[in-house]
Protein backbone atom coordinates (compact mmCIF):
# COMPACT_ATOMS: atom_id res chain seq x y z
CA UNK A 1 0.00 0.00 0.00
CA UNK A 2 1.43 3.38 -0.99
CA UNK A 3 1.70 6.05 1.65
CA UNK A 4 0.30 9.47 0.88
CA UNK A 5 3.05 12.13 1.06
CA UNK A 6 0.57 14.58 2.56
CA UNK A 7 -0.45 12.13 5.24
CA UNK A 8 0.99 12.87 8.68
CA UNK A 9 3.76 10.73 10.06
CA UNK A 10 2.66 7.46 11.57
CA UNK A 11 3.00 6.74 15.27
CA UNK A 12 5.46 3.96 14.38
CA UNK A 13 8.06 6.59 13.38
CA UNK A 14 8.50 7.49 17.04
CA UNK A 15 8.14 11.24 16.50
CA UNK A 16 4.92 13.08 17.25
CA UNK A 17 3.51 15.04 14.31
CA UNK A 18 4.28 18.75 14.36
CA UNK A 19 1.58 20.88 15.94
CA UNK A 20 -0.26 23.46 13.88
CA UNK A 21 -0.24 27.14 14.71
CA UNK A 22 -3.34 28.95 15.95
CA UNK A 23 -3.64 30.62 12.52
CA UNK A 24 -3.89 27.20 10.89
CA UNK A 25 -6.80 26.40 13.19
CA UNK A 26 -8.46 29.63 12.06
CA UNK A 27 -7.98 28.64 8.43
CA UNK A 28 -9.44 25.19 9.02
CA UNK A 29 -12.49 26.68 10.78
CA UNK A 30 -12.96 29.25 8.00
CA UNK A 31 -12.96 26.62 5.27
CA UNK A 32 -15.31 24.49 7.36
CA UNK A 33 -17.73 27.41 7.69
CA UNK A 34 -17.43 27.95 3.94
CA UNK A 35 -18.18 24.27 3.40
CA UNK A 36 -15.16 23.40 1.27
CA UNK A 37 -12.46 21.13 2.63
CA UNK A 38 -10.24 18.56 0.95
CA UNK A 39 -10.18 15.19 2.67
CA UNK A 40 -6.37 15.26 2.66
CA UNK A 41 -6.40 18.58 4.55
CA UNK A 42 -9.04 17.27 6.93
CA UNK A 43 -6.87 14.25 7.83
CA UNK A 44 -3.85 16.50 8.35
CA UNK A 45 -5.89 18.88 10.53
CA UNK A 46 -7.18 15.98 12.62
CA UNK A 47 -3.61 15.10 13.56
CA UNK A 48 -2.03 18.54 13.83
CA UNK A 49 -4.74 20.75 15.33
CA UNK A 50 -5.52 20.89 19.01
CA UNK A 51 -9.24 20.54 19.72
CA UNK A 52 -9.09 23.49 22.13
CA UNK A 53 -7.88 25.79 19.35
CA UNK A 54 -10.60 24.65 16.98
CA UNK A 55 -13.31 25.12 19.63
CA UNK A 56 -12.11 28.60 20.59
CA UNK A 57 -11.76 29.75 16.98
CA UNK A 58 -15.15 28.23 16.13
CA UNK A 59 -16.94 30.02 18.97
CA UNK A 60 -15.25 33.35 18.20
CA UNK A 61 -15.95 33.01 14.47
CA UNK A 62 -19.60 32.09 15.04
CA UNK A 63 -20.02 35.05 17.40
CA UNK A 64 -18.49 37.46 14.89
CA UNK A 65 -20.68 36.02 12.11
CA UNK A 66 -23.88 36.39 14.16
CA UNK A 67 -22.99 39.94 15.26
CA UNK A 68 -22.23 40.90 11.65
CA UNK A 69 -25.62 39.55 10.53
CA UNK A 70 -27.42 41.42 13.31
CA UNK A 71 -25.59 44.65 12.41
CA UNK A 72 -26.45 44.17 8.72
CA UNK A 73 -30.13 43.62 9.49
CA UNK A 74 -30.23 46.67 11.76
CA UNK A 75 -28.53 48.75 9.09
CA UNK A 76 -30.94 47.61 6.36
CA UNK A 77 -34.11 48.04 8.45
CA UNK A 78 -33.02 51.47 9.74
CA UNK A 79 -32.12 52.74 6.25
CA UNK A 80 -35.61 51.96 4.88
Amino acid sequence: MKSDPAEPSSPASGQPPPRAAFAQAAGAVFWSFFGVRKSRDMRTDAVKLKPQHVIIVGIVSATIFVLALVALVKFITRAS
